[in-house]
């Protein structure tokens, strides 16, 4: 890998991603171990690739992930949106492609707090007439 590197910082629920792009042929490390053995589902691992693929230069770049928090949903999530970020800082012109992708978009949904004298964040408790 070279020493220039694209940074870009992906989030979904808890999940943050700190993405590096290098030159390279296409090998992506999740937190030094390759993103196959990170995420063993081939649905997470299609999220990962969705902006490489569709910008076409999943063979041009090693991708480089610290991720942390959150599940393994949350967090292939946050990946793809750090490596979109990382390619928008690469090559500007990508950013139309990308956001009608949807993939420069922050997904803000969290879990909703639960709030006092109900059971879960909107369910409440049982009620019994008598």
């Amino acid at each position: 890998m070279s020493d220039t590197f694209d940074y870009g910082t992906g989030r979904r629920k808890t999940a943050t991603a700190r993405t590096r792009l290098y030159a390279g042929t296409g090998a992506i490390l999740i937190n030094g171990r390759s993103f196959e053995d990170y995420f063993p589902r081939k649905t997470l691992q299609m999220i990962i690739r969705q902006p490489l693929v569709l910008t076409k230069l999943a063979d041009k770049f090693d991708v480089k992930v610290n991720v942390a928090g959150g599940g393994v949903s949350g967090q292939a999530e946050a990946v793809r949106h750090g490596i979109s970020r990382a390619l928008l800082s690469v090559d500007p012109a990508l950013r139309s492609l990308l956001k009608r992708a949807g993939f420069l978009t922050r997904d803000a949904r969290k879990k909703e707090r639960k709030k006092y004298g109900l059971r879960a964040a909107r369910a409440r408790y049982q009620y019994s007439k008598r």
